[in-house]
């Protein structure tokens, strides 16, 4: 026994509740429709949570690695939470809040680490459905303003460059004051292809000290139990 799907389109409009046929193209082929928008199913559930920051001005510690480092975005799973946190998607926003001097944030990097149970900052996200800070099982960075790593158990490690484009990773001297500086915005798709667990950060890091920029930014994730 094997399935069968129908060549071209049905019939007739299908009643809630009632057997229809799968669709197939003329080489056997599936034919899927999206009803929803893709993250729609789980966030109905209940499962799916968000996070934004802004930041008036980077943080000369958003590059370090250790309990002092200043997430431009961040999540922090607890070693006791039930559930994994996996990473739906991330976008950032930078511009510049100076015209004097100053330096460009370099390259956007994502770090992460392992095995902590004792950080003792971090703020509750919002459920994408009820939009309000009920029920996630982690906390995220920073809610506004640089908020550092306070009690992390093990240093972050750089893994991997981040999807944003950055204005630079040179000093600079004076910018006139009629020249338009523009954003630079990026999205960043991980679909589920980084996971949380318990106990685990994931930070995003610049790579140059920098506190002529701010920075705005949102991580969506679904809380998956274990």
């Amino acid at each position: 026994m094997f399935l069968q799907n129908i060549v071209g389109s049905p019939a007739q409009s299908a009643a809630a509740n009632t057997p229809v046929n799968g669709r197939a193209g003329q080489l056997g082929d599936m034919i899927v429709s999206e009803l929803h928008g893709r993250f729609y199913e789980q966030v109905y559930r209940g499962n799916v949570y968000v996070a934004g920051t802004t930041i008036a001005a980077l943080s000369g510690n958003t590059i370090t690695l250790t309990s002092s480092t200043t997430p431009i975005l961040g999540i922090w799973n607890p070693q006791t939470s039930p559930v994994n946190a996996v990473i739906l998607q991330a976008s950032l926003t930078v511009v510049s809040n100076n015209l004097t001097s100053g330096a460009g944030p370099g390259v956007f990097v994502w770090a992460v680490s392992s095995g902590n149970n004792a950080i003792s900052t971090g703020s509750a996200a919002y459920n994408a459905k009820t939009l309000t800070t009920i029920g996630s099982q982690c906390k995220h960075f920073p809610l506004s303003g640089p908020t550092a790593l306070t009690g992390i158990t093990n240093n972050l490690v750089i893994v991997g460059g981040a999807d944003f484009p950055s204005p630079s990773g040179m000093t600079y001297t004076t910018i006139g004051s009629t020249t338009l500086m523009p954003s630079f915005t990026g999205v960043q798709n991980f679909d589920g292809s980084v996971i949380v667990p318990p106990g685990g950060v994931l930070a995003l890091l610049n790579t140059t000290s920098s506190t002529t920029f701010s920075a705005a930014g949102r991580l969506l994730w679904e809380e998956v139990p274990l």
